[in-house]
């Protein structure tokens, strides 16, 4: 099954009734989406689905979920952290706010809290006012601004804001004894990033977070990556030093051009970056022309 195939799995088929000598056309049954959970260490695993990738945590206190996807995986994984946590789920972290993300909120609800950062609410809440899916939505019920720590169970619980990357308002999760990370979307696995600009991204501050996220953690930490190539959402230190390097190349390439007085699609219609000829197009929008396209603007200003 390709990438494409996993993000949307539906099919069509044709029904004919033999009442006449007419036909009757009808939507066949979508087929299941593909989901898988994942064990990690110490309670803390991940969960893949259509959207970003869950994070979750199942120990005496219950089951806590990082991320929510879309309705149609989130309630699979409820379905699924129910059954491995007797106490059932109570608290739900959004990374931040696209709806690959927060999508499947509503599937948590009941959950003691929804945590986000407070531009995470905003934004969340902009959006959907804005396309109008209000009712659709279930929104953080507690904020943080730089960081918020909760015990739960036996493990410690970090959420960290470093400043603008993907967004204004991503959030950062920490499982201290596990040496687990969640990033969201500051992290891409070998496929080029969305970097939401009208979202107050910026480029420029992701590279200082990255290189913050090397500093303060070693190679036995088990990092979940927001997408990945493949949908391979597990990574190492080594995939953000590689993720890191890609978005300073990105940057210098952008600069160069600029320097150059090169115009915007000069800059943009490049085929590739040195030494990263192999990160891979998830899908349209997540094009190395878009990611240019945004550090263009964030750099031209």
């Amino acid at each position: 099954m390709n990438r494409r195939t996993f993000i949307s799995t539906t099919s069509a088929g044709v029904a004919g009734l033999a009442v006449a000598p007419a036909f009757a056309f009808q939507q066949a049954p979508a087929a299941p989406p593909v989901t898988k959970f994942e064990e990690l260490r110490r309670g803390v695993g991940m969960f893949t689905g259509n959207g970003g990738a869950i994070g979750y945590l199942v120990n005496g206190d219950g089951a806590l979920a990082v991320d929510s996807q879309f309705m149609n995986t989130a309630e699979i994984c409820v379905a699924g952290l129910k059954t491995r946590a007797p106490k059932g789920v109570q608290f739900l972290i959004n990374t931040h706010h696209h709806g690959d993300h927060t999508g499947g909120n509503k599937a948590f609800l009941g959950v003691q809290k929804i945590l986000g950062h407070e531009n995470c609410l905003a934004w969340h809440k902009k959006v959907a006012e804005e396309t109008k899916t209000v009712d659709q939505q279930a929104y953080a019920t507690a904020t943080f601004k730089d960081v918020w720590t909760e015990k739960f169970g036996d493990e410690t619980v970090e959420v960290r804001y470093f400043g603008p990357g993907h967004t204004s308002g991503d959030a950062v999760v920490h499982f201290h004894r596990a040496n687990v990370v969640h990033g969201g979307d500051l992290l891409f696995r070998r496929i080029h990033p969305r970097i939401d600009g009208p979202s107050g991204a910026s480029a420029v501050n992701w590279v200082k977070t990255l290189t913050r996220l090397e500093k303060d953690h070693g190679n036995d930490t088990i990092f979940i990556f927001g997408h990945g190539v493949d949908n391979l959402t597990r990574g190492t230190r080594a995939d953000v030093t590689f993720f890191r390097g890609y978005l300073s190349a990105a940057i210098d390439h952008v600069e160069a051009g600029l320097k150059a007085k090169k115009s915007k699609d000069e800059i943009t219609k490049t085929a590739s970056l040195k030494g990263f000829e192999t990160v891979a197009v998830f899908n349209p929008r997540l094009s190395l022309e878009n990611a240019l396209a945004a550090i263009y603007d964030e750099l031209s200003k």
